[in-house]
């Protein structure tokens, strides 16, 4: 039989409870990795990045 699609050859693997616990636990450090990476940063960057559209940008008034 010829596999027709993804899912047919993941559906008939030996080990798919393998790849999709593999691939959960990816996922779950991808994530918290991201979490804890916004976390870590100080709340300053994030004043100074959402204070940004609000500031007087001196340059974008000379090339006016």
């Amino acid at each position: 039989m010829i596999p027709q699609s993804f899912k047919d050859i993941i559906s008939n693997g030996e080990n798919v409870g393998f790849y999709q616990t593999v691939a959960m636990l990816i996922f779950l450090l991808l994530f918290l990795g991201i979490v804890l990476y916004v976390f870590s940063r100080s709340k300053k960057h994030y004043d100074e990045e959402a204070n940004a559209p609000l500031e007087d940008d001196r340059d974008d008034q000379r090339n006016l």
